[in-house]
């Protein structure tokens, strides 16, 4: 084992039996039995450790989903997203306040990408006409709420005691984000005015179904101004 992977597995371990989640470069290195010197040769200072470790504990989790096999429902791949979102902060609180720290200066490269694999789920949900709304607009709800609801479990268990409640955030968000026949809300009655959500979904999903080849018919410049036309719309 390199002396980065010990120091790693050293500070992660640390972190997840603190009271508070903080854990001091001294204790780290008495743990892991290395000096200082080689702690910062080899993540800058305390803050580069952090992040290390909250990249090397969350690249755990990802790897089940970069493992994960796309099912033919793209919604049913979203709501199990979220619920093992809210799963690896239960199990991982410490790890997940630090992640989600104001104090970490840059996000996590584990965060980034695991947002880029929520997008690509939403995109192909709006390929099959299910999304209200751009996809990268949805993913901004989503994932923000997502997360909210993962810190108040984690954070304040005694005043978000209930379990249920991330399932009720879930299937709030995703009404507002998905159409209404995969929610399940009652359509509208027969001479209603025309569904509202019916255009910024047709927008998403033509922006969907375009984006891998736009049309050859049209210019580089035209093809640019529908992508910009259909953004709008589909927001």
């Amino acid at each position: 084992m390199s002396t980065r992977e010990r120091i790693l597995r050293v500070a992660a371990d640390l972190v997840a039996r603190s009271a508070d989640g903080d854990v001091s470069t001294r204790a780290v290195c008495e743990a892991a039995q290395v000096g200082a010197p080689a702690l910062y040769r080899q993540f800058g200072d305390k803050q580069g450790l952090l992040s290390a470790v909250v990249d090397h504990g969350f690249d755990k989790y990802l790897a089940t989903k970069r493992q994960r096999e796309a099912t033919a429902d793209p919604v049913d791949d979203l709501r199990d997203g979220w619920d093992s979102h809210v799963d690896f902060a239960l199990r991982n609180p410490n790890l997940y306040r630090l992640m989600n720290s104001p104090a970490m200066r840059t996000p996590p490269a584990a965060a980034l990408e695991s947002h880029q694999i929520l997008t690509r789920d939403l995109e192909r949900a709006a390929a099959r006409g299910k999304l209200r709304l751009a996809p990268e607009l949805a993913a901004e709800m989503i994932m923000s709420a997502n997360v909210g609801v993962s810190l108040m479990l984690v954070a304040r268990p005694g005043t978000f005691a209930d379990r249920d409640l991330s399932r009720r955030v879930r299937d709030a968000v995703h009404a507002a984000v998905f159409t209404p026949d995969v929610t399940e809300a009652s359509p509208k009655a027969a001479g209603d005015e025309r569904d509202e959500t019916q255009l910024p979904a047709t927008a998403a999903r033509l922006a969907a179904l375009l984006e891998p080849s736009p049309p050859s018919a049209l210019t580089e410049a035209e093809a640019a101004l529908m992508t910009e036309w259909l953004d709008r719309l589909s927001r």
